[in-house]
């Protein structure tokens, strides 16, 4: 597990000496040795690497990493370049950015380009064993993340955060700063997305509420590779 080392250990830094972390270090530690687990030990913080807490202008949490082969590299809905196949989810996400602000639909599904210009693409839960989704659910990862989600929160300018689906609306007790725009919507999966997902207009929202504040929006055009 490669280390944090920008401004974000900062704010989070203590949750690394804390016993909970710990323990989940060394349950990963495990898992890597004796299972194949995604992403790959050195992407599993590249949310952060990516996005430093001081350039994050919107926060898009997910919830556990991608499970099959060449695909997770620890961004949210994210997929690696080379990867063939964009993940159902992500083709709605594309589908409601063509309707919403006419962004043309990539052949790729790799964020990086949305990751560098601050929006912070977080799972609550980190690493997943091959082919078994939530198999490291309830390990620690919920605490540490809900300390990033925190760290958020405590920022004293406009951030907006997206927050599809239940498990990430659970989210929204720890939300309190009055300067922050939370954005609801159904999850975008084939199952959820035509609740409400479809026609949700939040990527718009989110450069109206930016550039409300003074802030670069975001260009949310991934470019064909």
């Amino acid at each position: 597990m490669g280390m944090i080392q920008n401004d974000w250990l900062n704010a989070i830094g203590g949750e690394f000496r804390k016993p909970y972390y710990r323990d989940l270090y060394g349950f990963v530690k495990n898992e890597y040795s004796s299972h194949v687990v995604y992403p790959p030990a050195d992407d599993i913080f590249n949310a952060f690497h990516f996005t430093p807490l001081s350039e994050v202008k919107v926060l898009l949490l997910g919830q556990d990493p991608y499970h099959n082969e060449h695909q997770a590299h620890g961004l949210s809905f994210s997929v690696l370049p080379d990867q063939p196949d964009i993940p159902p989810s992500l083709q709605n996400i594309y589908k409601e950015l063509h309707e919403d602000l006419g962004c043309d639909i990539p052949n790729n599904g790799y964020l990086k380009k949305w990751a560098d210009q601050g929006v912070l693409l977080l799972n609550t839960v980190l690493t997943v064993r091959a082919h078994q989704a939530n198999s490291h659910q309830g390990k620690g990862w919920e605490q540490f993340t809900d300390a990033i989600i925190q760290a958020v929160n405590a920022q004293d300018r406009p951030i907006v955060y997206f927050l599809w689906g239940r498990p990430a609306q659970n989210k929204i007790p720890m939300l309190t700063n009055p300067k922050h725009l939370i954005l609801k919507a159904p999850h975008p999966s084939p199952l959820s997305a035509y609740r409400g997902f479809f026609g949700c207009k939040h990527f718009s929202q989110a450069n109206e509420f930016l550039k409300a504040n003074g802030i670069e929006p975001i260009d949310w055009q991934i470019e064909n590779i």
